[in-house]
């Protein structure tokens, strides 16, 4: 039980620790270049298409997948 909790104990204080290096290097460097909007637009639409792509791929073999079964 003592060793759990002194793990807990380190890996909060690495988390909180991590957090306020993050923020004073905010502070620091306001300009450190974060994403883009277009960026992310372009990752949420690239996501998007890989699901509608595999959505539409396991729709086909449920539905087929009686007929290829004898192939």
């Amino acid at each position: 039980m003592r060793n759990t909790a002194a793990r807990t104990y380190r890996a909060l204080y690495w988390l909180t620790s991590r957090l306020q290096d993050g923020l004073d290097d905010a502070k620091r460097r306001p300009d450190r270049g974060d994403i883009s909007t277009t960026t992310v637009i372009i990752w949420v639409a690239a996501v998007t298409g890989a699901v509608l792509i595999a959505g539409s791929i396991a729709v086909v073999i449920a539905k087929y997948n009686g007929k290829l079964s004898g192939l």
